[in-house]
């Protein structure tokens, strides 16, 4: 009966891993958790000791005074205009430059990808001020269009949706080709469905980066109408205002979207991460 032995102790570890992995996963989400509760505590709550695990009731004057006397709906208007045009327009570029990478043949390709590839290891902050005088040149400062133009050539998202494609058999492209379907038709309509996890899932990490790109943000807003939340809430921390609990409400409010998104769209999320570190 060893075998019963072996079969009960891989049960106990594996209650003893889970219990493991949900004792860190509550420890992961307590920052927010206490994020969310202090935004509904008065400032003098929010300083008390020991303080109170939860409120004792659900004080709104803080978002009352985010909302009436800071310009917080622009704010997230803004944040949500560039983040979700900036994302879109980034997963389609990169859609395309991906299936360009794994479908078709041209000359220089693997040359170019490996540029793609090796541009991944410089960081943003490298290039910023050349960026930055392009920008002015072009007059685009305090505009929407320099927090989105700029950030639309994702070659990490290229690199990421490159696996999809490639686990795609080429059948499906050839038997298109010879019932006369275009280029476009094929990429459009046959192989981006196909590719929904790993679009979904780049969505998902572009939105995130986009709505938290603080510094190319505060370089572009002059004025406070332009400011997106990140940078807005981030003003709100450097202010010389003792209302604490003003500082933690916009902080709650601009952390809200992102953990929305997560917990809905979680399923491609997850899907798409699995799918795309198998090839077949």
């Amino acid at each position: 009966m060893k075998w019963l032995k072996k079969i009960k102790g891989m049960e106990r570890y594996d209650r003893i891993t889970n219990i493991i992995v949900l004792i860190l996963a509550l420890l992961s989400l307590f920052p927010v958790y206490w994020l969310i509760t202090n935004s509904f505590k008065t400032s003098a709550d929010i300083y008390k000791m020991p303080p109170d695990v939860l409120p004792k009731s659900l004080y709104l004057g803080h978002f009352k005074e985010l909302f009436k006397n800071q310009p917080a709906l622009k704010w997230t208007f803004n944040s949500f205009f560039v983040s979700v045009v900036t994302t879109t327009l980034s997963v389609i570029l990169s859609s395309a430059a991906a299936y360009a990478f794994a479908k078709l043949h041209f000359k220089g390709k693997k040359i170019l990808f490996s540029l793609f590839i090796a541009s991944l290891m410089v960081p943003k902050e490298t290039f910023i001020v050349p960026l930055f005088k392009i920008v002015v040149a072009f007059d685009w400062v305090d505009t929407y269009q320099s927090m989105i133009i700029p950030n639309l050539a994702m070659c990490f998202g290229v690199f990421m949706l490159k696996s999809f494609f490639e686990s795609i058999p080429d059948s499906i492209r050839e038997s298109a080709k010879l019932d006369g379907a275009s280029e476009w038709y094929i990429f459009w309509k046959l192989m981006l469905p196909i590719a929904k996890p790993g679009i979904g899932a780049l969505f998902i990490l572009n939105f995130v980066t986009f709505w938290n790109d603080y510094l190319w943000q505060l370089l572009m807003a002059r004025s406070k109408g332009m400011s997106t939340l990140t940078v807005g809430v981030a003003g709100l921390m450097q202010e010389i205002n003792p209302n604490i609990g003003l500082r933690v409400a916009g902080a709650a409010v601009a952390a809200l979207p992102m953990i929305i998104i997560f917990i809905v769209f979680q399923k491609y999320f997850t899907k798409g991460i699995a799918a795309g570190a198998v090839k077949e």
